[in-house]
């Protein structure tokens, strides 16, 4: 919903100041429609259904997957296609993969969103609409900024829907902002007061050189600085950083690679490795095979990183890590 303009027009019709939040407050329970809202006057119900939709976002397509991940791709009023993705877990995790921009400017080679023409930022009711469209199927717990787009570039709206996630029924401690290593943004992290949001840095390559011909914006934000700053993110708030690594079959997954990764990685308890085995895009990489993958874990390991391989979820629907382009 456009909480602004829900504010604009609950004053023109000389409403009193806490009905926005009691239609927050059902919004947020999960109701699809005002008729539900019974602790408003019926005339107010009734005008709001004629002249406020309850999403500002237009969904055009959902996909099911094997594994119970499900995929909504919508337009805005605009006409921008984005996608958000809700994953299920069998320990009872409902996480939501959302997007904070329409397409993103920032072009990493690996994956599938940076091919798409770059929309715009989406505002903190196109967020948070995005999540309540799986709120009206069932409640929901996790929420990753990990869809379509930089969250960093996006950073005012994306905290303003993050304001109003515990609502919706994610505590911040759940909430995870990944990031392709956006300086300024870290560092407003760093200093902002308020409850911790988790930070994941998507990283995928241990020196600048390959860093650079994999993800543009290495060239403007160097490794050794993206991780300065995320040391000092790790140091104020007491939490480690969630280190993203796509695992790439001949291009960053060897054992030599490996150690140098954890060398970088310091000090200990500060960064966590999730290895991401690739999903398949229209890109020339491939990925990188069962057996790699576990060497180059367990290197990690021994050298004193802690280090897991994601779970894949929707790969089969395009919703996998890397895959989301808008394509339905």
């Amino acid at each position: 919903m456009d909480l602004e303009r829900l504010d604009s027009l609950l004053a023109e019709r000389g409403q009193p100041a806490f009905r926005a939040g009691q239609v927050w407050d059902w919004l947020a329970r999960g109701v699809a429609s005002y008729a539900e809202m019974t602790n408003l006057p019926v005339a107010l119900r009734e005008t709001l259904a004629a002249e406020l939709p309850l999403s500002t976002l237009a969904l055009e397509t959902e996909a099911h997957s094997r594994d119970g991940t499900e995929k909504a791709l919508f337009l805005t009023a605009d006409r921008r296609p984005l996608e958000t993705v809700l994953m299920r877990y069998r320990d009872g995790r409902r996480s939501l993969c959302l997007s904070s921009q329409s397409g993103c400017p920032l072009t990493c080679t690996f994956c599938a969103t940076g091919t798409m023409k770059f929309g715009r930022n989406l505002t903190a009711s196109e967020i948070l609409d995005q999540a309540l469209h799986f709120r009206r199927k069932e409640e929901v717990n996790h929420v990753v900024f990990m869809g379509m787009g930089e969250p960093l570039l996006n950073l005012d709206n994306v905290l303003g829907a993050c304001e109003r996630l515990p609502d919706v029924g994610v505590h911040p401690s759940s909430t995870t902002i990944s990031t392709v290593g956006w300086i300024p943004g870290i560092e407003r992290l760093t200093e902002r007061d308020g409850p911790t949001i988790r930070l994941a840095l998507s990283l995928h390559a241990p020196d600048d050189a390959l860093r650079s011909e994999l993800m543009p914006v290495n060239d403007r934000y160097p490794l050794a600085d993206v991780l300065d700053a995320c040391r000092a993110w790790s140091e104020r708030r007491n939490r480690k950083v969630f280190v993203e690594y796509l695992m790439l079959a001949g291009v960053n997954d060897r054992y030599e690679q490996a150690v140098q990764l954890a060398a970088i990685l310091t000090p200990p308890n500060t960064f966590k490795v999730n290895l991401i085995p690739y999903n398949p895009t229209d890109s020339p990489f491939e990925g990188s095979g069962r057996e790699a993958i576990e060497v180059f874990r367990s290197t990690l390991e021994h050298n004193g990183v802690p280090a897991t391989v994601r779970l894949t979820r929707g790969r089969d629907i395009g919703a996998a890590c890397g895959q989301l382009a808008a394509k339905g």
